[in-house]
């Protein structure tokens, strides 16, 4: 029996990185998935045709996370076209670092909207759907720096921090209707934005962790899976850090 047989998940910013993971590990468990990309409309077309071969229902959503209209949308044609939104994981997101006295305005608000304004969106757009069928399990990515902070973040480390606060507060609120809000807190995951870093500067990284290697999109996926399936009926309002013993 596949973990998350039946279910449909919505999946936000999942063209690459961490969101593609989980989309692919999600559809491996037999959950059926709407994920949505903003711009790279190749790399979302790749991706669907790959997990429809699956056997799973897929398809792909050009839609921007921070604006609330999008998120509305979002959750309805998903709804018309899956029947249901048992899961959502609240994966988009951007960085714009910089020292706070370099850091502008615009900076600063783009990337509290898009990491954190878009999982209020879209938790407020998937939430009627959920307490009609009085269960969901919402999954928002977070970050170890939104845990402990990071010079030069003060922006990505604010909305990531902002992002458990959020999650702690909807487990509350939304509990009793057997809707679950958890966090998953990714350490030093290589994908192909770490890629383009220099090999000695992520050497160094790797050298600081306890388990010595940076994760995978897949130890992130495996993750959620566990958040998204039945088996963590219990657990609601925890933030999980995925970050090979970082924050030890």
């Amino acid at each position: 029996m596949k973990l998350l047989e039946g279910k449909t998940a919505i999946v936000t910013g999942a063209s690459r990185g961490i969101g593609k993971g989980i989309a692919k590990v999600f559809a491996e468990q037999g959950a059926n998935v709407a994920f949505t990309y903003s711009s790279s409309v190749e790399a979302a077309n790749e991706l669907e045709n790959e997990l429809n071969a699956l056997g799973v229902k897929v398809k792909g959503y050009q839609s921007n996370a921070a604006s609330f209209d999008d998120a509305q949308k979002l959750a309805e044609d998903v709804v018309t076209e899956f029947g249901s939104i048992d899961i959502l994981v609240n994966n988009a997101g951007i960085t714009k670092d910089n020292l706070l006295m370099r850091i502008t305005e615009e900076d600063f608000d783009k990337v509290i909207e898009v990491n954190l304004k878009s999982v209020f969106n879209m938790t407020k757009a998937v939430q009627r759907t959920m307490l009609k069928q009085r269960k969901g399990s919402i999954i928002n990515m977070s970050s170890v720096v939104g845990v402990k902070g990071n010079a030069g973040q003060t922006n990505y480390a604010a909305s990531k921090a902002g992002i458990i606060g959020f999650s702690k507060s909807v487990a509350l609120e939304l509990g009793s209707r057997n809707i679950r809000s958890n966090v998953v807190a990714p350490g030093f995951i290589e994908t192909e934005m770490t890629a383009k870093l220099d090999e000695e500067v992520v050497k160094g990284w790797r050298a600081a962790i306890p388990l010595k290697r940076g994760g995978t999109p897949d130890d992130i996926a495996n993750v959620c899976v566990f958040l998204a399936s039945d088996m963590s009926a219990y657990v609601t309002g925890q933030t999980l850090n995925v970050d090979g013993g970082m924050l030890t």
